[in-house]
Formats: structure tokens, C-alpha cells, sequence
């Protein structure tokens, strides 16, 4: 996976906090300084350990479509359909030393990357005496070899590899290390070759590679993960050109708008890697997921990994971006024979870097990719005696080298507009049924029970030590919760030095990752989020004894980077309080007791197992939404098969369980309005470019798999809010694609479907019918019920906003709807043969926009709207 994507689960090397634990008594205060804190003394709580949280109800579900958190799609022209790469990154999955967690299925034709919280390493690992990661350790090598050797023992068992008849053909030894591997100096290089050896003396009988690896030993295949690889030439001419990571969107953090790789763009990178003698591509990713629980890395990355994938999170497909790419596989397939059967391409130059050919032909067969690498302009080239028109940013392939199947640039799939179906959760003992109410346009309501999360110590599970203990060390990453309490004195002096110098006091902390709440007395005085800021915040501290309460909470671990067992959480440097008359307090040399974890999550109130339901008490809707706070209520699972999602957008931050799931985290957090003013495909992407959904909250609907739902109304919905939230806004949805459109002019290629070859092998491709197509289809399970709009001529606009133009034949929506309604997918072809001509010596387009129903509440008699 990208570097930038790795979320190694792992940070400091310090000893763990049992080892670092003062028994020693607080020394006497002195004059307006900090006193001993009430809660549970050193001597009797300092031995204590933290509390062991409970892991996740259950491991993620295994759905009928592989599992979207750990999918790609692999293109191989050789094997002429995909094929799967399996990617051992790390020592991933590691619930416990000796234990490993899946959490994903194995399938057919799938890359399977075994991540957990973003690809790595379990946080027990750095506690491992003398361990550093990714370099020649000792420790860490013992480490993954054990793991890397259990693996392919367990593909080998399940007899997945390609000689046992199974589906992988290659497997994967590290990640991108090439990137980090001078941080280690001569351990680095050391360590990377150890890696490759281990792998290869593990008997696999498939290829093992490594990726942005430069160095890669000669028996072990470097291959490029980037947005672009056609330049990309491995280490050594023995050695086929491999691009394991085609990225085709990018992740996403809280407060960011939503990456958007064109689906034009990323043709082109697809067709210009074969162009120029690539021989395999996997897409990163084909199938987006969801980071359930508590997975995300980054940190700060969404719960989200939809990713822009052609498939999107719920599994619907995310069009024109699948279609687009389905029409390119089948082009390059077409080519196949001609680039298995020569070594290296003929080169062509039309007089400028911008415009060139690549041509693989020997006695028995021809193809051709003629590329426009300019970003603005369109032109027209001679090839072997025929005129040929590239768009900008555009690359032409031709099977046969004469005809053109497919430009990347020229999309003709259809365009699938997502929508989403409220449903009405059922309040505890309501047994009526799922009732819908998107026509009315409420938002879902009910009956919700609610508890007050402490804002002290909840058990005797904590301990109190001289000094603020570092995050990871105390938590193991238990949980993202950690509290440390204190209480400091505030004398007269003080109070009459403040008002007579206008003087506040302020906590501040050198650096801090990666949320930080402040309690002064029981309330919340102000919270800082960030990756390593400098907190300054005002207090408000009244004479005598002041509780002061510092709430630790992560976002996802460090997701890249050397050293990754030094890293931490929490903060670092000089906790201080300054303002004082006799100057700024020392915080970090106090006594602090240390609590990990929430009491609900300790009790698990997300969980039928809770022994806590005493505790819930009826929430009206007058009552104003507080901060930390748990709440509760019940629905019925929404009829129907199509994908559920929680809407979340009138929540504050927190975390989500469904049936004890842990749905993951949310927050509505709104990105900048600026940045989604434009897009053009054209030109070299990259991350910020293309970007949606700006001035919005960055994630607002949240993915719930259907197997963890009951049939009836006993689906329990729990939130943990910590900022304020409203929970009667709150809905659970159904997502589909209930709109789908298709433009297609006069102009563009027949559908790559139509052309074949010919029995006999003299390298020429044949057609069935020249005429371009608009196809549309419905997901599985709807039908075509209602043509929003049909016009073969001069159409405006795109889907959703079609009109029509000067030209117009009046029978296109008949024809349409006779050709569609009722059906699950349908194709109208583009000719004045089909429509008449209403426009003579005028490039027309049929454009079309169609509703799509479920096939079991739509009605026997559709329609067609009239234009």
C-alpha cells in the first residue's frame, strides 16, 4: 500500500508503565503549589495495572463480496484475467503475542494485504526488550520471520498457491521500504536483504517481490507503486515490469474534503504502463472498505477507506470509473496476443515529446497505443497511412494496429448517481414495521436512553506516578482513552495577583498529538487537536484545591516513517500552568494518577453483555445535548438486501456500536469550502487536485454490514459523544444507485465488446455492428421504471441536468423507453438508422437519464417522462 498509508501499529520504546511506576510518597507542597491528588494513593494504586478493555465484539464480517477493507483488483494480460498478489507488509494482525486475528476472507482474484489499523504493527511488539523495527534487529527479525513462515504455511495448507491449483501467483516481503531503508544506515541494507533470503527460503513456488525497492536483491522483483509507472524499469533486465500499487484515488483525513481520482486520468497512467512494456498492474484500490472500529491509522484518517475505488465501500459500483476501466481491460485484452509475442515495442516520434507511438508487431500480429502526453491540446497524427485524432492527455489503442477501440480520454459508461432511503428505528418494545419516510424528507427519531460518562475515576484499575506516563505505553492501545488527574492549589496570593495584573492562567504543553480535553473542576475548558501542536489554553481556577483532569485521545496510530518504535502518543516536552505570582508550575513533576479507557467501555454498554442497564434513563428531545454522554436506541434492519449505512451528521465526535459492533469513529468536522472548484483531468494528478465534497463534513454516513443485523427490531444503536450531538437527528439508511445516465455522440467508438478476432490468425480484428451504444444498467436487484429523459440530437448538460438542445428527435424517448423499461440493463444504439436524422451534417448525441426501483416494489406499468 502507499507509504503515506501504512499505518504501523506501533510507537514508543519505553518500558511499558508497570516497569516505570513510583511508590514513593508526594513530597510535602510548598506555598501556592501543587498538592497531592485526592484520588487513590501511589502506595496503594501504583501497583495496579491498567484495565484490560475488551477487544471487538467480533472480528468483520465476512459479506458475499470480498471483504472491501483488504481488496484490489489485479489486471494480468497474461493470465487474461485477475489474479491475485498476496502482501505480507508486516507483522500484521498480531491480537497478542502467539495469536493472529483475520479479519478479512480469503478470495479468488484478489491482492489480500494483511492489515490491522492500517497495515501493522500490534503496539506489544515494541515492548519486546532491544526491538527496533525494520532494520537488522534481532528481536524484530525472530518476530517476522515467525509470522511471515505461519502465512505461507497456512496458504500453502489451503492449497491457494498457483502450483497447488490455487489462485496466487506472487507474494509480497515488505513495503515501499526502499523509502526508509538509508534512515537505518548499513542495518537498513542489511535488514532488506535478510527479508528477501527469509522469503525465499520459505519454499513458496510463486515470485516474491518487493516494491519501491531500487535495491532488490536479483532474485526478488522490484516493482513501482505510484500514480504513474510507465517510465518505471526494474533493477534488472531479467526482471518483468511489475506496478503493484496503482493508486486510483487516495485516503482521506477528518477535516479534509474527499479525494477524486478522474477515472479519464487514470486510464491513461493504465494504458501508458502497457504502452511502454509493462506486463502487470494491480489497481490500489478496486474495492473500497471501511476501517470498522478502531483500524484507522494515519493518524486522523476517516473511518472511511472508500478511496475512489471503481467499487465503492458498500460494494456498489462507483460508475463511470468502473465502466471506463472494464472498456480499457477488455481493449488491452484485445492486444494481448501482439504484446505476449514481442520482446520490445517499436518506437515512434511524430517531431514532438508530446506525441508518440509504441508499436508491438512481429509476423502474426500488430498493436499499437498512439499517446497525446499534452495537457491542453488536441491533435491529429498519421500512422501507416490513416489520420488519427488524440485528445489531450490521451492515449488510442489499436489491437490490430489500424482500427482505434478505445481512447482513454472518451468516456461512454454510464453515470450512477447514489442515493439513500431512510428507515425509522424502532423504540425499545415497538414491534410495528420498518416504515420509510425519505418522501416526507424527516429524519429518522425514536425512543433514546442515555448515561453520563465520569469525568473521574471509575475504578480501581489505575495507578499514580510522579511525572505524565506516555500514551501507548499505559494504554498498549486498549484504548484511544487516557486520563490523567491531579489537583493543584490556588492560594489568596494568587487570586489577588490575577485580578490585580489582569493575569490568566493557562495550561500548556510543548507538543501534543493527537486530541487533548482539559477539565477544570468536572467541566470541559477547552479541548486541541492536532499532530504534534504546541497547546496553550486559558483556565479558570477558583482558591483552595482545583481538580485538574488532561483526557489523551488518539485518532489511529503513526502510519509511516523510521524508527516507528520510538514514536508515541499524547505529549511530549513540559506540561506547565503559568500565570502563577511565583512563577510557572512544572505540571509533568506532579503526581498524576492515570486511568485507561472510558467506564462505558470498561462495562460495555455497547454490549448485550453489560451489566449496566440500570444505569440508562430516558432522554426527551428538550434536553440540551451534552458533552460525553452515552446513548441508546433501537430499529428494525431496513427490508431489502441494498447496503445500510448510519447517518451520523447531527453528532458532534465519538464512536458507534450497532449490535456491539464497533461501527468505528465519527465526527463532523467540516472541510474548507476552497478546493473543489474545478477539475480537469488533464495533467499529472495528484492528491489535493479533483477534490469533493468540499465545505461539508468529511464523513457523514457510516457503513453498517447487513450481517450484523437482525431481522426483527432488536438492533441496538449506541453512541459515545464526546462534544455534543443531537441523536433524534440521527438516521440509518439504505444506499443505492436509484439514477443512472449515458451520453454517447455519433463520434465515439462502438463499445470494445463488439470487435473480435477471427478463428484464423492473421492478427486483424473484426466488427459486428460500427455503431457506438449508450448502455445502462441497474444494480442488481432494480429495474429500469421511468426515463427521466431521452434526446438523440444536441443534448445539454450532463446527468441530472440534461436539456435539450436545438436539435431533437422527437422520437427518442419512445425508442428509449421501449428498449429499457422493465429491464435491468439495457442499449440503444446512436445512429440515424435508430432516431431518424433530425439534424443532417450535425455530430449528434443521444443522451438519456432513467430511474432505477427494486424490482419487488416497482410497478408493473412504468413510464417515461415527456420532453
Amino acid at each position: 500500500m502507499p507509504a503515506e498509508q501504512e499505518a504501523a501499529r506501533s510507537d514508543s520504546a519505553a518500558p511499558a508503565a508497570a516497569r516505570l511506576l513510583s511508590t514513593a510518597a508526594p513530597a510535602p507542597r510548598a506555598v501556592a503549589r501543587p498538592a497531592p491528588p485526592a484520588w487513590p494513593s501511589p502506595s496503594a494504586a501504583s501497583a495496579l495495572p491498567a484495565p484490560a478493555l475488551p477487544a471487538p465484539a467480533s472480528p468483520a464480517p465476512a459479506p458475499s463480496a470480498p471483504h472491501p477493507a483488504a481488496a484490489a483488483a489485479t489486471a494480468s494480460i497474461a493470465q487474461g484475467a485477475p489474479q491475485p498478489c498476496l502482501s505480507l507488509h508486516s507483522v500484521a494482525g498480531w491480537a497478542s503475542p502467539g495469536t493472529l486475528r483475520f479479519r478479512a476472507r480469503i478470495e479468488d482474484r484478489l491482492a489480500i494485504t494483511l492489515v490491522d489499523s492500517g497495515a501493522g504493527f500490534p503496539v506489544w511488539l515494541r515492548d519486546i526488550p532491544g526491538i527496533a523495527f525494520r532494520t537488522d534487529n534481532a528481536p524484530f527479525k525472530e518476530e517476522m520471520q515467525r509470522f511471515v513462515t505461519m502465512i505461507v504455511d497456512l496458504m500453502r495448507k489451503e492449497m491457494l498457491f498457483s502450483w497447488q491449483g490455487g489462485p496466487i501467483i506472487m507474494l509480497q516481503i515488505e513495503n515501499e521500504y526502499g523509502n526508509i531503508e538509508n534512515s537505518f544506515g548499513p542495518g537498513g541494507k542489511r535488514y532488506m536483504q535478510w527479508a528477501a533470503n527469509m522469503a525465499l527460503g520459505l519454499g513458496a513456488g510463486v515470485p516474491w517481490v518487493m516494491c519501491k525497492q531500487t535495491d532488490a536483491p536479483e532474485n526478488i522483483i522490484d516493482a513501482c507503486n505510484d500514480y504513474y509507472c510507465d517510465g518505471f524499469k526494474p533493477n534488472s533486465p531479467n526482471k518483468p515490469v511489475l506496478w503493484t500499487e496503482n493508486w486510483d484515488g487516495w485516503y482521506t483525513e477528518w477535516g479534509e474534503g474527499l479525494p477524486h481520482r478522474p477515472v479519464e486520468d487514470l486510464a491513461f497512467a493504465v494504458a501508458r504502463f502497457f504502452q511502454r512494456g509493462g506486463s502487470f498492474q494491480n489497481y490500489y484500490m478496486y474495492f473500497g472498505g471501511t476501517n470498522f472500529g478502531r483500524t484507522s491509522g494515519g493518524p486522523f484518517y476517516i473511518t472511511s477507506y472508500d478511496y475512489d475505488a471503481p467499487l465503492d465501500e458498500y460494494g456498489l459500483l462507483r460508475e463511470p470509473k468502473w465502466g471506463h476501466l472494464k472498456e480499457l481491460h477488455a481493449a488491452i485484452k484485445l492486444c494481448e496476443p501482439a504484446l505476449t509475442a514481442t520482446d520490445s515495442p517499436k518506437y515512434i516520434n511524430w517531431g514532438s515529446w508530446a506525441q508518440e507511438a509504441h508499436v508491438y508487431e512481429n509476423q502474426s500480429w500488430c498493436a499499437a497505443f498512439l499517446a497525446n502526453i499534452d495537457e491542453h491540446k488536441t491533435v491529429t497524427v498519421s500512422f501507416r497511412g490513416q489520420s488519427y485524432v488524440l485528445p489531450p492527455w490521451s492515449v488510442s489503442v489499436l489491437p490490430d494496429c489500424k482500427n482505434v477501440v478505445f481512447n482513454t480520454a472518451k468516456v461512454t459508461a454510464q453515470t450512477s448517481i447514489k442515493s439513500v432511503e431512510l428507515a425509522l428505528p424502532m423504540a425499545p418494545g415497538i414491534s410495528s414495521p420498518r416504515q420509510s419516510v425519505a418522501e416526507e424528507g424527516s429524519l429518522m427519531s425514536g425512543s433514546w436512553l442515555v448515561v453520563k460518562e465520569p469525568i473521574t475515576i471509575w475504578s480501581e484499575n489505575n495507578f499514580t506516578t510522579k511525572g505524565i506516563l506516555e500514551h501507548l505505553n499505559v494504554t498498549k492501545d486498549q484504548s484511544d482513552y487516557l486520563w490523567y488527574f491531579t489537583r493543584l492549589y490556588v492560594s489568596d496570593d494568587d487570586v489577588a495577583f490575577w485580578a490585580e495584573n489582569q493575569v490568566t492562567p493557562a495550561i500548556t504543553i510543548d507538543s501534543m498529538r493527537d486530541v487533548l480535553r482539559i477539565f477544570i473542576n468536572g467541566q470541559l475548558t477547552g479541548s486541541t487537536t492536532g499532530k504534534w501542536v504546541k497547546v496553550s489554553q486559558p483556565v479558570k481556577l477558583q482558591k483552595g484545591y482545583n481538580d485538574v483532569v488532561l483526557l489523551s485521545q488518539t485518532m489511529g496510530l503513526q502510519n509511516y516513517g523510521a524508527f516507528l518504535e520510538r514514536d508515541g502518543a499524547g505529549f511530549r516536552g513540559k506540561t506547565k500552568i503559568t500565570g502563577f505570582k511565583d512563577g510557572d508550575i512544572d505540571l509533568s513533576s506532579l503526581f498524576w494518577t492515570h486511568q485507561v479507557g472510558l467506564k462505558g467501555e470498561f462495562s460495555k454498554l455497547y454490549s448485550k453483555e453489560s451489566n449496566e442497564e440500570s444505569e440508562w434513563s430516558n432522554l426527551t428531545p428538550d434536553v440540551i445535548p451534552s458533552t460525553f454522554t452515552w446513548y441508546k436506541t433501537y430499529f428494525d434492519a431496513p427490508a431489502g438486501t441494498d447496503p445500510v449505512a448510519l447517518d451520523l451528521g447531527s453528532m458532534g465526535k465519538g464512536q458507534a456500536w450497532v449490535n456491539g459492533h464497533h461501527i468505528g469513529r465519527y465526527w463532523t468536522i467540516v472541510s474548507p469550502k476552497n478546493g473543489c472548484q474545478s477539475c480537469n483531468y488533464a495533467g499529472a494528478y495528484r492528491p489535493e487536485k479533483c477534490r469533493t465534497n468540499c465545505g461539508n463534513p468529511t464523513q457523514t454516513w457510516y457503513h453498517v454490514p447487513r450481517s450484523w443485523l437482525r431481522e426483527s427490531n432488536s438492533n441496538s444503536l449506541v453512541l459515545f459523544e464526546e462534544t455534543g450531538g443531537n441523536p433524534f437527528g440521527v438516521s440509518v439508511n439504505v444506499r443505492s444507485s436509484r439514477t443512472v445516465c449515458g451520453s454517447v455522440s455519433e463520434s465515439d467508438y462502438p463499445p470494445v465488446a463488439k470487435w473480435s478476432r477471427p478463428s484464423s490468425v492473421d492478427g486483424q480484428i473484426s466488427i459486428t455492428d460500427g455503431a457506438p451504444e449508450v448502455h445502462i444498467q441497474c444494480q442488481e436487484g432494480y429495474t429500469i421504471s421511468y426515463i427521466e429523459f431521452a434526446s438523440y440530437g444536441t443534448p445539454k448538460g450532463s446527468c441530472q441536468s440534461f436539456s435539450r438542445g436545438s436539435c431533437h428527435a422527437a422520437s427518442s424517448a419512445l425508442l428509449v423507453s421501449e428498449a429499457c423499461l422493465g429491464k435491468n440493463k439495457c442499449h440503444i444504439e446512436v445512429s440515424n438508422s435508430m432516431f431518424g436524422d433530425p439534424c443532417p451534417r450535425v455530430t449528434k448525441t443521444l443522451a438519456v437519464e432513467a430511474r432505477c426501483e427494486s424490482s419487488s416494489s416497482s410497478s408493473a406499468s412504468s413510464s417515461v417522462a415527456e420532453f
